[in-house]
């Protein structure tokens, strides 16, 4: 077992029964593949693998912890699970080298996940000193202390307005290049003592910790999350069977925009306007299966605090389409 702890007691997985009851259906036949493109502790994978009996789990993840963890849950259906070191929009890549054709459920849980969020050594919690770090996957790529001791002043803002929404952006760049000179950040609680300084006092008092914003667009800087989840989303689609489910949890706003855009372009027709019979082509390739984005109850939100910003969106596959969906980018 991890040394911190089971991944069941540390991980209630969001909107779980709404998840099973969205993606079951289309999971009864017998070797029926889900793919849980962002497996984290395994906890929706679980749930799939309780209640759809004849499916099998293909699970994802850039995390090579969380695959550790992960298969230690899903030891029981070790039958049934594959997994997968990758990221999400190497999704149809994975299925391929597994010589799986098409997958009859997906889902993507979005953002940052509990494991990387309780380990204080990750840096992803302002709320706890740690090396700033904040990479996904720690085999690879850049840290956020990169970001910050190597960025210039206008692409640091750019990062914090854009993927933070922050703001201050323009201050905060401006005090990070000018403190970074005297020594570089390497751990996090400086750049949340420069940040409780730069932050007017009001704004911290009306919109909550000064850190949360930096942190998350910096989260997302590091891991390119939003350009990955451009790929992945389109990329899904095009291994979801006909009559195939995908449900996605997003947890801001930058996520759920690309989320909504894409799905919305595949439930509506393409056909040109006055064209008076609608050629096959054209007709919508999706059938939302929500109405708008869904939101964890009031309960669930006081049981399990990390679902309070989470916005599902789930759609059905209704045809085959010739060629790669719109918005794929090979």
């Amino acid at each position: 077992m991890n040394a911190r702890g089971a991944a069941a007691d540390r991980h209630v997985p969001v909107l779980r029964d709404r998840i099973v009851e969205l993606l079951a259906p289309a999971l009864q036949e017998p070797g029926a593949v889900y793919v849980d493109g962002t497996l984290g502790m395994g906890g929706h994978a679980e749930a799939i693998l309780q209640h759809c009996p004849q499916a099998r789990v293909v699970g994802i993840d850039r995390d090579t912890e969380a695959l550790e963890l992960a298969a230690e849950r899903l030891a029981p259906y070790a039958d049934r699970t594959t997994f997968v070191h990758a990221v999400y929009d190497d999704v149809d890549t994975a299925l391929r080298d597994l010589g799986i054709d098409e997958a009859r459920a997906m889902l993507f849980d979005l953002g940052v996940s509990s494991l990387q969020l309780d380990e204080a050594d990750r840096g992803f919690a302002y709320a706890q000193d740690a090396p700033l770090d904040m990479r996904m996957d720690q085999t690879t790529g850049i840290t956020a202390a990169d970001v910050l001791n190597t960025y210039d002043a206008s692409d640091l803002e750019r990062v914090l307005r854009e993927y933070g929404e922050e703001r201050f952006a323009r201050k905060i760049a401006g005090a990070v290049v000018r403190e970074r000179e005297a020594q570089p950040f390497d751990r996090s609680a400086r750049l949340v003592e420069l940040l409780k300084k730069v932050v007017p006092a009001a704004s911290q008092k009306s919109g909550g910790h000064p850190g949360k914003r930096t942190f998350q667009a910096l989260r997302i800087e590091v891991n390119a999350e939003l350009s990955v989840w451009a790929r992945a989303l389109p990329r899904a689609i095009d291994a979801l069977a006909v009559g195939g489910r995908i449900a996605v949890l997003s947890y801001h706003s930058l996520e759920d925009r690309i989320t909504k855009r894409v799905l919305a372009e595949g439930a509506r027709s393409s056909a040109p306007a006055g064209l008076p019979v609608e050629l096959p082509e054209h007709a919508a390739y999706l059938r939302l299966l929500t109405r708008g984005a869904e939101e964890a109850s009031a309960q669930e939100q006081a049981d399990n605090p990390r679902s309070a910003s989470v916005r599902l969106r789930a759609a059905e596959r209704t045809r085959p389409t010739p060629a790669p969906t719109k918005g794929t980018h090979r």
